[in-house]
């Protein structure tokens, strides 16, 4: 067996435990190999051993990368998108996590074509609170009225888009020591969702976006349907970079 092979499997089988002390059927859960860094070559051992989803930070990278690879793979768009390079993100991407401001959202559904099917994505929502986060504000959704109409708005408006398909939620949690630490964020970000189910009954909210490395288990107990994980599975001797 090779170490890709071991990594993969052992990163498998800790999503289904996790899944299992939830309740969860396991194949509710998707792992979105986060493959930054990674050539084609190591991505196509992963696909061989089974994969199918695998998430990419940068358009450029991306772009590199896509063609070379079977057409069968779903492409995950989860890093920050810049607006200046949101038309490349179409033909790329299959599922855009980031949509972490009304600007972008509005430019990718004029650049979406117009007899396509609409883009899937997520909403990225900042609910730890942390500066250094991208997402809409939503660390205060269920105590403070303002931002919470402000977020609400800003879903209203983009449920409204008709090339762009709601699917849920993404975050990121801190970095923190012990995974535990986590779980506040995660439990935060489910709570939101079920609010938005409330509020918005007719949309989509299947997805929660969030997990990655140090952190998918306990992301998943709390009821992640996609976790971001890259470290464990290429390279799990490197330090936490929080890119996977």
């Amino acid at each position: 067996m090779t170490d890709l092979e071991s990594n993969l499997s052992s990163v498998q089988e800790r999503i289904a435990a996790a899944a299992r002390r939830a309740g969860r059927d396991p194949g509710d859960v998707t792992l979105v190999a986060v493959t930054k860094m990674q050539p084609p070559e190591v991505i196509q051992a992963a696909y061989d051993l089974g994969l199918r989803h695998f998430g990419e930070n940068r358009v450029g990278e991306a772009e590199e990368k896509v063609g070379e690879l079977p057409t069968d793979i779903t492409w995950h768009m989860i890093g920050h998108i810049q607006s200046r390079k949101a038309n490349r993100i179409v033909p790329l991407f299959q599922i855009v996590h980031s949509i972490d401001r009304l600007k972008i959202a509005r430019r990718l559904n004029r650049i979406c074509p117009e007899e396509s099917t609409p883009l899937p994505v997520l909403l990225e929502v900042n609910v730890s609170g942390e500066e250094s986060k991208d997402g809409f504000s939503a660390s205060r959704w269920d105590s403070d009225a303002v931002e919470r109409a402000a977020l609400f708005a800003a879903v209203e408006e983009m449920l409204s888009l008709d090339h762009l398909q709601v699917q849920g939620l993404m975050t990121m949690a801190p970095i923190v020591a012990d995974a535990e630490s986590a779980r506040p964020v995660f439990v935060h970000l489910r709570q939101l969702r079920d609010a938005l189910v409330t509020a918005f009954p007719a949309a989509n909210w299947h997805h929660l976006s969030m997990g990655m490395t140090d952190d998918f288990e306990v992301a998943v107990e709390e009821g992640a349907t996609l976790v971001r994980v890259g470290r464990a599975i290429f390279s799990p001797d490197l330090p936490a970079w929080r890119t996977g």
